[in-house]
């Protein structure tokens, strides 16, 4: 191991356990590598420098007193360990039983979780007829305390495993055994499994499933820097065939052979072996992806968004296609959790990406639900949208997979956009109609059925415009009841390119409360200075209109100088080509903008500004010319003179 094979500066040790156990007089032996004559009782921290084990990291340990004057103290610094070191004297049976009755229960009172170490003391002076197995001990500690993280026995005066007692306390922080081994099925967790698959993927380069020597060999160097001799391969070779033969075939080491090797490092007590393997390849103690392994990029500010790459959306149609075995252009739900299978969960399971993408009438996700999903999970979450990509296979440079677009307050003085994933928020009151806005984006029928929308919903997709441009749409649906909590953020419309407003066309209320809405969201924009394209949408096309609606719509959206509302009518399926129109209003951010009462005031006090600013300039220009005559003549009538 190196001196980066872990982030941590330090680990705090603290030792604990009964008066006379032999606490100050372990922590005394490891400090001078010798046994002392007398002991304080309670010793001050001792740190153990860097260079003390091999991990290169330094420890801090802290003697505690067992004195019940002291035990606020005592359970202060309890709660701040990284690791404890509960003793027991080995010449004491009531000092062994006390860590069932006593000390365990003191801790678990703390709710301290981090590993512990039990270590008997004064092994030198042990009667034999009392001896304890140590692995009865820790099956039988183990049944009740989970975070037991191993049993060692020890003598100060003799300096036997003295050391060993904190190799292993700093071992159980810098190299965990809970994230990698499950005590109850006595496997590896679940999460261990998928990082050692994505290792196993990424070392299989011929992509045969299995690990030639030549594979092999290099896993072993760059995890341990050190090659394998051609015996050492067949040795492993033989003992995986014998413990598990699946774990062998013609073409090498499979990936159950695979997992056999690393969890015999766990059974043989080396889970920092293991650590070496996962933190190689970039994980943490929670088995993901560090950050630092993940180059996300920054927006400088609110207005801008985050996209995949060219690069990175060719690697996902690739990533399609070889999931998609039966070429039906379709991904089943096996195949989409093929998909993630080295990640340490699947993003899309949960809301908000497990309903937002379209798929098929047989509910398989469809080429353009891939790519509009990723799409979607990288504007909404690009760290996780990085880490995915990484943890399914991109091994191109991570940095090159997402990019920075330009501010959308740029784009309205340019009067055009870069983005190819527009987010468009929708409002409206209850019932108008933007679920089925959102329902008919993603190709679904429309129902009859009122769920009233209580959480932001999303819907993603791909819109072909004319020439074959493609462009992400997401809609992001507002409910009624939470627009006051939303716009209450000033920086809430900076990640909207279109903001759309629903009403029922049959229905007064559901009008006015979206020409409400329309207006709160245009003087916000005024206000904040993110200002988008509004259009306003009318739906249930199908039934009588409101009478009043239809007049009082044209003429707020000619008094705001937005377009005239858009008919549609989901029902029938007659959607007006709502979302082409949506995206084209995305692709002009300079247009569709309302004027309000505040903006046109500032517009009108910008304009007398920008005029004072030009008669100044002239009345200069004039000034100086004026002077230049002056000077021109007064030369000319001395040359005369």
């Amino acid at each position: 191991m190196t001196k980066t094979a872990t982030d941590r500066s330090g680990v705090r040790v603290v030792v604990a356990g009964d008066r006379g156990s032999g606490k100050s007089s372990l922590i005394a032996a490891i400090a001078s590598d010798s046994f002392p004559d007398t002991v304080l009782p309670v010793l001050p921290p001792t740190l153990l420098p860097a260079d003390f084990f091999p991990d290169y990291v330094p420890l801090t340990v802290i003697d505690t007193s067992s004195s019940l004057e002291k035990q606020n103290k005592r359970n202060e610094e309890l709660k701040g360990a990284d690791v404890v070191v509960l003793t027991y004297a080995c010449n004491d049976s009531q000092s062994f039983s006390r860590l069932s009755s006593y000390w365990f229960r003191e801790l678990q009172m703390l709710e301290v979780t981090v590993p512990i170490i039990v270590v008997g003391c004064k092994l030198d002076l042990r009667d034999e007829s009392q001896q304890v197995s140590l692995e009865d001990l820790l099956e039988q500690l183990l049944e009740e305390f989970n975070n037991v993280a191993t049993c060692i026995e020890c003598s100060a005066a003799t300096l036997y495993q003295v050391p060993e007692v904190f190799y292993f306390a700093q071992k159980a922080v810098l190299h965990p055994v809970d994230p990698l081994f499950d005590h109850e099925s006595q496997a590896l967790t679940d999460q261990c499994v998928r990082a050692l698959r994505r290792i196993f993927v990424l070392c299989d380069r011929d992509m045969d499933d299995a690990l030639n020597d030549a594979e092999l060999n290099d896993f072993q160097v760059r995890c341990f820097n050190a090659p394998l001799q051609s015996s050492e391969i067949a040795d492993v070779k033989t003992v995986v065939q014998q413990k598990v033969p699946e774990g062998i075939n013609s073409h090498g080491l499979t990936f159950p052979g695979f997992l056999y090797i690393h969890s015999m490092f766990l059974r043989k007590g080396h889970p920092e072996t293991l650590w070496a393997v996962l933190r190689n390849f970039g994980y943490d103690n929670d088995l993901k992806l560090k950050d630092d392994f993940l180059p996300v990029p920054a927006k400088i500010a609110p207005d801008q968004s985050v996209e995949l790459t060219g690069e990175a959306v060719e690697f996902l149609n690739g990533i399609f296609r070889l999931l998609d075995t039966d070429k039906d252009r379709a991904l089943r739900p096996a195949e989409v959790d093929k998909l993630f299978c080295t990640a340490p969960e699947s993003p899309w399971n949960d809301a908000p990406y497990n309903d937002a993408a379209e798929r098929t009438d047989m509910g398989y996700m469809s080429l353009n639900g891939f790519l509009s999903q990723w799409a979607f999970m990288t504007l909404l979450d690009p760290p996780c949208s990085l880490a995915n990509l990484v943890y399914i296979g991109y091994s191109g440079n991570p940095a090159a997979a997402l990019r920075v677009t330009r501010r959308r307050s740029v784009d309205r003085k340019r009067q055009a956009t870069e983005r190819n994933v527009f987010q468009c928020y929708v409002f409206g009151s209850k019932n108008a109609g933007k679920s089925a806005l959102l329902d008919a984006l993603l190709g679904r029928p429309f129902s009859n059925n009122y769920t009233p929308t209580t959480v932001e919903k999303f819907a993603a997709n791909a819109i072909e415009l004319i020439g074959g441009t493609r462009k992400t749409l997401v809609l992001r649906e507002i409910p009624e009841s939470e627009v006051s909590k939303v716009l209450s953020n000033p920086d809430y419309l900076a990640a909207c390119d279109v903001a759309v407003f629903v009403y029922d066309s049959s229905d007064e209320y559901s009008w006015k409360k979206s020409r409400d809405l329309l207006e709160k969201v245009a003087g916000q924009g005024d206000l904040t200075g993110y200002r988008v394209p509004c259009l306003l949408i009318a739906t249930k096309d199908d039934l009588t209109p409101y009478p009043r609606a239809l007049q009082d719509s044209v003429k707020v959206t000619q008094e705001l100088g937005i377009e005239a509302p858009i008919h549609v009518s989901m029902k029938l399926g007659d959607s007006s080509n709502v979302y082409n129109k949506i995206v084209s209003a995305a692709e002009h951010p300079h247009l569709s903008i309302p004027e309000t009462e505040i903006g046109k005031k500032r517009k009108q006090y910008h304009r007398i500004v920008q005029n004072s600013l030009i008669f100044a300039s002239v009345g200069t220009a004039m000034a100086v010319v004026g002077l230049a005559a002056c000077r021109a003549y007064a030369v000319k009538r001395n040359s005369s003179a």
